[in-house]
């Protein structure tokens, strides 16, 4: 569904991104590791289009995107959670799921009852200020507001980052729902290796902004985890 081919992206004069390649099949959830630093939020905002990439082809669904504005892209079926989930602290649950409606590939008002069905917190919450959640409510809430787009491919960007277990839990079985329910295909970007291995089929590392290692999650050894994941 998604593919890198060989791009190179520069902060100024600074070679960020080598040549990195990444395969998102359909269907799939694939997890993009490396330290913190390496390059993966340099690849993930090269995707969303958000930085320009100075050589090399990003597509999803065999559609190239080079060039393409950021929104453009969000039409064309991508949707992200960002680190850090982002969420308008000053508007209500629903006003915040609302602003999703702005990327939906479909006509659409109002919030479907299925986002309430993934996530039913939400609805007890729902005339609740975004910034009165706690951090694994809003982290639902910043899920939420991309599924109001309809994604075909949806991009969590370190999901578990400050949220409690049992909330880690629920949200890796709502992705496992969605993947099985919606057919979702999923990018993951996560550090912690449990969640990672947990969830993902297969992994992509990089390293000093390059490739270093890719394969199925059952190919993630312990050699790979000393040499490139370990802290």
């Amino acid at each position: 569904m998604l593919r890198v081919d060989k791009i190179n992206q520069f902060y100024g004069e600074s070679h960020t991104l080598w040549d990195v390649e990444l395969d998102v099949p359909e269907g799939t959830c694939t997890c993009l590791m490396g330290r913190n630093g390496v390059g993966k939020t340099t690849l993930l905002k090269s995707i969303m289009g958000s930085l320009a990439i100075r050589s090399g082809q990003i597509t999803l669904g065999g559609k190239p995107m080079r060039g393409m504005p950021a929104w453009e892209r969000a039409k064309l079926g991508i949707g992200l959670v960002p680190q850090g989930r982002e969420i308008f602290s000053m508007l209500t649950v629903e006003e915040n799921l609302l602003v999703g409606l702005a990327a939906s590939r479909k006509r659409q008002r109002g919030i479907p009852e299925r986002i309430f069905g993934y996530f039913p917190v939400l609805k007890e919450m729902l005339h609740r200020r975004g910034g009165d959640l706690s951090g694994g409510q809003q982290q639902q809430l910043a899920i939420g507001r991309a599924l109001m787009s309809e994604p075909k491919l949806l991009i969590l960007d370190e999901p578990t980052e400050g949220i409690q277990p049992n909330i880690v839990q629920q949200i890796g079985d709502t992705v496992t729902r969605l993947r099985k329910e919606a057919g979702i295909t999923v990018l993951l970007v996560e550090q912690k290796l449990g969640f990672a291995r947990k969830m993902a089929d297969r992994f992509t590392i990089l390293d000093r902004g390059r490739n270093v290692a890719t394969g199925p999650m059952t190919d993630l050894d312990d050699t790979l985890v000393q040499r490139y994941l370990a802290v």
